[in-house]
């Protein structure tokens, strides 16, 4: 089973995002990725997603791969595709996962209502929280299909095993002040 260690760099993010939320660092880049846009009355994604947020995420994925790469033991647990198409290559896939695969439940979270950060509480909700906590899994599945075709069962994995991760962060997040939910 490769997806824990394949996932392992996305650790990055909020390892980058934190100190620049906390310390109010790149504030050019404090802007919307919407750009205020809205739809039907509703901004699209909302001030939470950010360029800045983007930027640092991007980053901390994309290090964390290349400075993990260079453990042999880290390089080993690997999928054989990923070892051969390079830490760059996978870890720009990789970081795009990261950011790119939040926009989508952003969005459909923004449709029905429920503020950046927020929940519903109803069996929807649930569901997208759930969602929520492991959505560069799937992002991470298309977008890494060009160098590894992740099975089923990576997918199952990953989803597991990113879900469980995001729960302490989110919790530490919320103990430094740059998350204002614990959730």
């Amino acid at each position: 089973m490769y997806a824990r260690w394949v996932f392992l760099p996305v650790l990055g993010a909020p390892l980058a995002h934190a100190p620049v939320l906390g310390l109010d660092l790149l504030p050019r880049l404090r802007r919307p990725i919407d750009g205020g846009r809205t739809l039907g009355g509703r901004r699209l994604l909302g001030d939470n997603k950010t360029w800045r947020g983007a930027a640092a995420m991007s980053a901390g994925v994309a290090v964390a791969a290349a400075a993990l790469s260079r453990v042999p033991s880290y390089r080993a647990r690997l999928p054989p595709e990923l070892r051969r198409a390079g830490p760059a290559r996978w870890g720009a896939l990789l970081a795009l996962a990261t950011v790119g695969g939040e926009l989508p439940n952003s969005f459909l979270k923004r449709r029905l209502g429920i503020a950046p950060g927020g929940h519903r509480a109803s069996a929807g909700g649930v569901v997208l929280s759930v969602v929520d906590q492991a959505d560069v899994v799937l992002a991470a599945w298309l977008l890494l299909a060009p160098v590894w075709r992740m099975p089923a069962r990576e997918v199952a994995e990953g989803f597991a095993v990113v879900a469980a991760a995001h729960l302490p962060v989110n919790l530490a997040g919320y103990a430094l002040g740059v998350r204002s939910t614990p959730i």
